[in-house]
């Protein structure tokens, strides 16, 4: 009989939400010291990975807040660091002269392909331990 979401849980089910929050902080303390070693703050990777991985390729401010779930005037700052890190440039938007659009620079895109390769070896490796806590919630 498959659970209802109104279901109590078993303790099956808090001892695999219990690992499965554990490896969500191995995770990240395992990205925010990549980060680091690679020269960046952990806020700085995020950066760059939403603007490589924006659908526009060339995200505003306003869409890089939302993206990070920040405030605006935070964003603009974390983008000022970086642009000044040589991470980002502004461009203008080929449309809208009004707009600013931001593109990694040669260094940023470096660091972040160097980064997202050492991240996706490990995502492959979370990937195989949290696939049986998450069957046993889904069952």
């Amino acid at each position: 009989m498959k659970k209802t979401s109104t279901s109590p849980l078993t303790d099956v089910e808090y001892r695999a939400l219990a690992r499965f929050r554990f490896a969500l902080r191995v995770f990240l303390r395992f990205s925010r010291d990549a980060a680091r070693a690679a020269g960046l703050t952990p806020d700085q990777h995020q950066l760059l990975l939403a603007v490589r991985g924006s659908v526009t390729g060339a995200p505003t401010i306003v869409e890089l807040a939302e993206s990070l779930q920040i405030r605006h005037h935070s964003a603009s700052e974390l983008i000022d660091r970086a642009i000044e890190a040589d991470l980002l440039a502004r461009t203008t938007d080929p449309d809208d002269a009004r707009l600013r659009r931001l593109v990694l620079t040669p260094h940023g895109s470096d660091t972040l392909e160097s980064l997202s390769a050492v991240h996706r070896s490990e995502l492959r490796r979370f990937y195989a331990e949290l696939a049986p806590i998450l069957n046993e919630l889904s069952e």
